[in-house]
Order: C-alpha cells, then sequence, then structure tokens
C-alpha cells in the first residue's frame, strides 16, 4: 500500500474489498430471513413469500413467460419489456433454485452491487479506501435497505444501483476524456429504462448536467463533443417496441462510436452534431414534460379535473406525501446528524471534485422527498454516503496527523452512522404480503375460476390475486386511478343490485373496452348519478355475460375500508362529498362495568348505549352487534337494539377481538354486510371461498 496515499490499493485488494462490501450488504439482508424463517404463517411451498405487493406484478409476468401460465391476463409484461422479468427468468433457467427462492432473494443479489460503482468512482481519484467504506454504509442505509431487502421484489433493486454506475462512467468521461469511457456510459443510460424507467427523469437530469459540465470545463478538447453525442444520442426515445428499442439503441451507439473514433472530423462538425442531438433529445424525449410531470404528480394533490372528478391517488398513497426533515435524514442516512454530514460533505466534494456535480439529481432527488414523498428518499443514498466518508476523510487529513489514527478516526465515524441502519433493520419486521392462510383462500379461487375471470377487490390485491388466484382484476397496483371508484361504490354501497349490475358493466365494458380505463367511458355517456340509479334497479339490462365475476372481500380490508369509501364517496360531476362516511375499526383499552374505552379514544356506554366521541361529542347508539365466527365458517350474530334514532352502530366482532364503530348507512354496505355479518343477496351472490380470512363471493348474473 503507497504509505504517501493510504486511500489507494491495487487492484487485486480492491476486488477483494469490493467483495467485503457485497457480502456484508447481503449478510446484513438476511436478519429479516433470520426473523421469519420458523414462522410457518409466512411460508408457501417451502419458502418465505415476498413482502412487497407490487413484487407479484413481476412474478406473476415471470410465471408468464417460463411456464405459460396466466394467459388470459392482460397486462403481464413480457421478459424483453422489463429487468426484473429478464433476470427472474434468466436465473430460473440456468440456476437450480426454486422460482419462490429466486424472487425471495433476488433483491438483495442485484442491489448489493451498488458497492461496484461507488467504490469505483472513489478509485477514479485514487481513494478506494473511501469507497470502501461509504459502500459499507450506503448499501444498508435505511431507505435502500427498505426498499431492496430480502422479499422486497420489484425494480427497486436497480434504483440507486443503474445510476450509479452511470454516474462512475460519466464521472470517468470527465476525468480520462476518453470516448469509450462516453460510450460505456451512452450504453448504460440506454439499457436504463430496461431496469427502472420510474427514475428517467433523474438520468435526463445527469445527462443534461455532464453536457454543461463538459463544456464548462473541457469546451477545447474535441473529445467532449463526440462524447456528448453518443450521451445524448443514448438518451433519445426510440419509441419502437421492447426489445428492438434497445438494440436499436445499442446498434446506432456502436455505429456512431466507429465513426466518431475512426475519422478526424472537425471540430465546429463535432460541436454541431452535439447540438443537434442535444435538441433533439430535449424535443423527442419530453424533458421538462417528464420532470414537471413528476413533481406536479407527487406534489399537487386533489380530485381530478376534466368532465368527471375522481378521487386522486396520491391523496392516499403514503409514500407520495410530505414528509418531516427527521424522516428525510434518518431514510437518507440513518440520523439526523448523519444526514447533515452528508450533505456538508456533498459540498465539500463538489468544491474538491467538481464532477461531483454530476450527482446533484441524486442529491436533490433525495431532498425533494420533502415534497414529494419518502420514496424518492432512496435514491440519494449511495451519494449521501460517499459524500459524509469523504467529509470524514478530509477531516482526518487536516486534524490527525498519525495515518493508522486516521484510518480509525474515519472507521469508527462510518460506524457510528451504520449503527442507526443497523438497529433500525433489526426492528424492521415487515410482513410478508399475504399469509399462509389468505394464499390458500386464493388457491381455492384458482382452482374454482378460470384464468379468464375477474375478481373485483381493492387494488392493494390485485397482483396477489394474479398471482395465487389466477384471475384478473379492473384495478391493480399499476392502474388505480378512474376505475378506483367502481371497486369503492362496490364495495361500500348499501344496494345488493347495483353492486351486482355494475359489477357484471364495469368487466364486460372493460373487456370490450380492449382493456382501457373503464369508469371514464361507462360515465361519460350519460350522467353519472343517473347511471347509478338505474343500475340500483332489478330491471337494468346488462351487458351479456362473456366471463365469471369474484367479489374478494378480506379481513385485511378492515384496516383502510375507510379509504376505500373516499373514491367512491363523490359526486362525479362535482366532485363533492357526498356524506360524511364514518367507519372506525378499533380495540377495547379497557372495559369498566360496560364503559368501554377504546385504543382510539371513543368511549363506548354499552350500559345507555351512548358513544363520547372527543371531549364534548356525545352520539347515540341504534345497534350493537356481536359476531362470531363459527367452525363451518358461518358468521354468528347477536344483536341489541339501543336507540331507533341513534346515528351510529357498533360491531364487536368477537373471533378477532375488534370492535367497528361506524354510521348506520356504512353498517348497510356490501363490505359490512358480505364480510363481516356475513350476510348477502342469494338470488345475486354465491359464497364461494369463506374463511375467518376472506370471503370471496361469485356473481350469478
Amino acid at each position: 500500500m503507497n504509505k504517501n496515499n493510504l486511500m489507494q490499493v491495487t487492484t487485486n485488494q480492491m476486488i477483494i474489498l469490493m467483495l467485503v462490501a457485497y457480502v456484508f450488504s447481503f449478510a446484513i439482508r438476511l436478519i429479516w430471513v433470520w426473523q421469519f424463517k420458523d414462522n410457518p404463517n409466512f411460508i408457501w411451498n417451502g419458502q418465505i413469500m415476498i413482502n412487497t405487493n407490487d413484487g407479484y406484478f413481476w412474478a406473476t409476468s415471470a410465471q408468464h413467460d417460463l411456464f405459460g401460465a396466466h394467459s388470459a391476463n392482460p397486462r403481464l409484461y413480457n421478459m424483453w419489456s422489463n429487468g426484473v422479468v429478464f433476470f427472474t427468468v434468466l436465473f430460473a433457467k440456468i440456476t437450480p433454485f426454486s422460482f419462490e427462492t429466486i424472487i425471495l432473494y433476488m433483491p438483495s443479489v442485484i442491489s448489493s452491487l451498488v458497492v461496484v460503482p461507488m467504490i469505483l468512482i472513489a478509485r477514479l481519484y485514487k481513494q478506494t479506501m473511501w469507497g470502501f467504506f461509504a459502500a459499507l454504509l450506503g448499501s444498508i442505509t435505511w431507505s435502500y435497505y427498505n426498499r431492496t431487502m430480502v422479499g422486497y421484489y420489484d425494480t427497486d433493486m436497480f434504483s440507486a444501483m443503474a445510476p450509479m454506475f452511470i454516474l462512475y462512467f460519466l464521472i470517468k468521461s470527465t476525468i480520462d476524456l476518453n470516448l469509450k469511457t462516453a460510450l460505456y456510459a451512452a450504453i448504460m443510460i440506454a439499457i436504463y429504462p430496461f431496469l427502472y424507467d420510474q427514475g428517467l427523469a433523474i438520468v435526463y437530469a445527469m445527462g443534461i448536467i455532464y453536457g454543461a459540465y463538459m463544456v464548462w470545463f473541457h469546451r477545447d478538447q474535441k473529445a467532449t463533443y463526440s462524447s456528448l453525442i453518443l450521451v445524448f444520442v443514448s438518451l433519445i426515445p426510440l419509441h419502437i417496441a421492447a426489445p428492438f428499442e434497445y438494440i436499436a439503441h445499442l446498434v446506432i451507439l456502436l455505429l456512431l462510436f466507429f465513426v466518431l473514433n475512426s475519422r478526424d472530423i472537425e471540430k465546429s462538425k463535432l460541436i454541431m452534431g452535439a447540438a443537434i442531438t442535444f435538441v433533439l433529445f430535449l424535443m423527442l424525449g419530453n424533458v421538462f414534460g417528464l420532470i414537471w410531470h413528476k413533481i406536479v404528480s407527487y406534489t399537487i394533490k386533489g380530485t381530478e379535473d376534466g368532465v368527471l372528478h375522481f378521487y386522486a391517488v396520491n391523496q392516499t398513497v403514503r409514500e407520495a406525501g410530505r414528509i418531516p426533515f427527521s424522516v428525510f435524514a434518518h431514510r437518507t442516512s440513518g440520523s439526523n446528524i448523519g444526514v447533515i454530514l452528508a450533505l456538508i460533505g456533498y459540498i465539500v466534494l463538489v468544491v474538491r471534485k467538481p464532477a461531483f456535480i454530476l450527482a446533484l439529481p441524486l442529491i436533490g432527488i433525495g431532498i425533494f422527498s420533502m415534497w414529494g414523498g419518502l420514496r424518492f428518499t432512496v435514491y440519494a443514498v449511495p451519494i449521501a454516503a460517499m459524500s459524509a466518508v469523504y467529509l470524514f476523510w478530509i477531516i482526518a487529513k487536516y486534524f490527525i496527523k498519525d495515518d493508522k489514527l486516521k484510518y480509525a478516526f474515519v472507521a469508527l465515524a462510518t460506524a457510528g452512522m451504520i449503527y442507526p441502519n443497523i438497529t433500525h433493520i433489526i426492528g424492521y419486521k415487515v410482513p410478508t404480503v399475504f399469509n399462509k392462510a389468505e394464499v390458500q383462500d386464493l388457491e381455492k379461487l384458482n382452482k374454482i375460476a378460470s384464468s379468464k375471470d375477474y375478481t373485483l377487490t381493492w387494488w392493494d390485491y390485485g397482483y396477489p390475486i394474479w398471482y395465487y388466484g389466477d384471475t384478473s382484476t379492473l384495478i391493480d397496483g399499476g392502474k388505480h386511478d378512474d376505475d378506483n371508484f367502481i371497486i369503492s361504490k362496490i364495495m361500500q354501497t348499501s344496494s345488493p343490485t347495483l353492486a351486482a349490475n355494475l359489477s357484471r358493466l364495469a368487466v364486460e365494458s372493460y373487456v370490450d373496452g380492449n382493456y382501457s380505463v373503464v369508469a371514464d367511458r361507462i360515465f361519460k355517456k350519460e350522467d353519472p348519478n343517473l347511471l347509478l340509479t338505474k343500475l340500483s334497479a332489478g330491471d337494468y339490462k346488462i351487458p351479456v355475460k362473456t366471463r365469471d365475476v369474484y367479489l374478494y372481500m378480506p379481513y385485511r380490508m378492515l384496516d383502510i375500508f375507510s379509504t376505500v369509501m373516499v373514491f367512491g364517496n363523490l359526486d362525479l360531476t362535482t366532485g363533492s362529498k357526498l356524506r360524511n362516511a364514518i367507519f372506525y375499526p378499533t380495540y377495547a383499552k379497557s372495559n369498566q362495568n360496560g364503559l368501554i374505552v377504546m385504543t382510539n379514544g371513543i368511549i363506548f356506554d354499552a350500559n345507555r348505549g351512548i358513544l363520547k366521541i372527543g371531549r364534548e361529542k356525545s352520539v347515540s347508539v341504534k345497534k350493537f352487534i356481536v359476531t362470531q365466527n363459527a367452525k363451518d365458517n358461518r358468521v354468528l350474530l347477536q344483536s341489541k337494539i339501543y336507540h331507533m334514532n341513534g346515528e351510529f352502530d357498533v360491531i364487536y366482532m368477537k373471533s378477532y377481538g375488534r370492535f367497528v364503530i361506524l354510521d348506520d348507512e356504512t353498517f348497510h354496505s356490501m363490505y359490512v354486510q358480505m364480510f363481516i355479518l356475513g350476510k348477502y343477496d342469494k338470488n345475486l351472490f354465491e359464497l364461494k371461498v369463506a374463511s375467518p380470512y376472506t370471503r370471496i363471493y361469485k356473481l350469478k348474473r
């Protein structure tokens, strides 16, 4: 090791450091596996199930490519359209591991590769050890861990890793001015949408800053403009079907590289070429429109404007809401002091190594998370780690003379930042998406339903229903905007006829309309309120049945049913709320002589039939219902009437130990009646699957 530069190591040593950092990153992610490996509720087909809903989208798509399953589902990707599906299919074919094992561990296997570009970037400045310590921190920091842990099977495994490889080649290009390096950067940019298209705006911003940086610092070099041509061409979308777009991009880049590298082209022509490709990139890439759309979609809330007014999903999704500084800090660096050190370190880093300005979009999008939502913190994690550790090196350089003490200081400071993240990981016991009993219910659905059938339920459960139930859905994790109104209305209406007719109309219209958003079409044909009135009538002429339709009502919807109702509790012509719907699931905190104090602060006087809500408000209870699940999965009911003109009802779900406080109209909603009470119109629905976790009904008409 060079005594004059303690941070530099040999190539072999660097490879060993990469392996150590990679193993550390992967091993830390096994903590979750160790915590849940013996819990039978989380195991299916001999393996722990995944813990992210969106993962079942990719898993269903991969199953389709591998086994031909889910053939009637219109919304699946093929392996040439997305990196997650591609690598899943590839690993399934070339490795001996089961499909369940591949989707469980693949996020950690791929995301841990982020240590490689972090160490390589530091090595560009002959400071490999800086990259090593930063890799230990960045690979397991709070937000990055949460979205790349074992079981988090989603495109997030590429979210920060892929941009860091792009950043490495771009920075290297600014240092060596080698056209081949620019080619590697261009290739990484070209294939980036295949890996993680949600971060395209970030790569666009990196490309623009790269162009400005090269022109500012290296405008006299011909290699600058050749490099810019390659990078800008890689950023131009070709708008042809995958995988031909990626193949065409690679062919174009290789041909351009050959021409630019083999011919002595005049500098003025190269400048013109760079300018033209930049303008094409701005025009064809819809750069400003894309960036503005991202900002608007995560900052502007409210009902959607237009002829009809639907409730916007980002009004209820937690990761799309504003977050306080402390949440941003913990997710980005593990602590408040950690993120402050990282931000200071980044400023120092840019001052001393200006090429790091190329990482500004990654830091910027992380800061934007305080307005746009916590999901954006993940992008900033690797750069924040490199910035903080770099600050430690600078402090050690100027204030510590002994070389060994310098290493000790940096190691201890890095360990100090790693510690809160490890603490978080140990306590982050996120469950699997579904438990074993719920999957068993969906397996029953799979056996009785055809692949072309539809299961109507809230979008949170769409992808798992695809995967385990092998039926399609109307809304899911990627299609959950206007059509949410339909599902919400079905679940909260007190009219079984409306629920049945709207279910059939929605499904048949969706299939007949080439699987496009159906709410816009059926509610634009005539006044929405008039149509809903007609659908409530038994003589409404519904479309001809072409497939079966099922209603999926799970116990887990209990906690979000108040949110589910929001989407359908609207007058579509004005966007105004129809009524003040009340649905409070809760637990009893104490019970003294019939005075029941709930965990949400509500007090229920079971002797007088009175609810006390807050300090002042007291309301009368109409009826008190006690439910209990029988061994044959029937719901046994006991009821008591308090006040005929009571405003609220109280349900005690004895088998679950839970209370539900709700208004009388919500009491008569389909979800409450069909799941909680087990009551349904036998002329319209047939109960097909029943358990404490799930009730699945088949539409008879």
